[in-house]
């Protein structure tokens, strides 16, 4: 259902420095690119993640409880994605570890959540054993 995830960006080349790292560590790259518009993922593969100018021309500004959640492959993934935001510019929202109480099957949602260098929130998540 989900194809890609639109943040705004003030500044598209300190976007792009950003999240070119992010998708070099999640195994992508740009998959699509015009002057003030660049996606990252595979076409046809899982959903993908783009910054852009607004297009009507106003400053972009971050969405109250919006965030983008980035499936990991593990924990030690969830654990680099953060520090790779924090060294391209991201803020720390909280560093990786487990959420809330294992279920049923002793799986915890692990995750590390940052913003980029604009504002927006970010996670990386996997489902890991307690």
């Amino acid at each position: 259902m989900l194809g890609y995830v639109t943040v705004g960006t003030n500044d598209l080349e300190r976007a792009a420095a950003f999240y070119d790292a992010i998708a070099k560590e999640m195994g992508v790259g740009r998959m699509m690119e015009f002057p003030t518009f660049i996606a990252w993922g595979e076409m046809d593969g899982a959903p993908g993640i783009a910054a852009t100018k607004p297009f009507d021309g106003e400053a972009a500004t971050v969405g109250n409880g919006m965030m983008v959640a980035l499936e990991a492959k593990d924990t030690a993934q969830v654990h680099r994605l953060h520090q790779i935001a924090l060294e391209n510019g991201g803020g720390d929202e909280g560093a990786p570890g487990p959420r809330g109480d294992a279920d049923e099957n002793g799986m915890v949602f692990y995750a590390s959540y940052f913003r980029d260098p604009d504002g927006n929130k970010l996670n990386a998540f996997t489902m890991a054993k307690a």
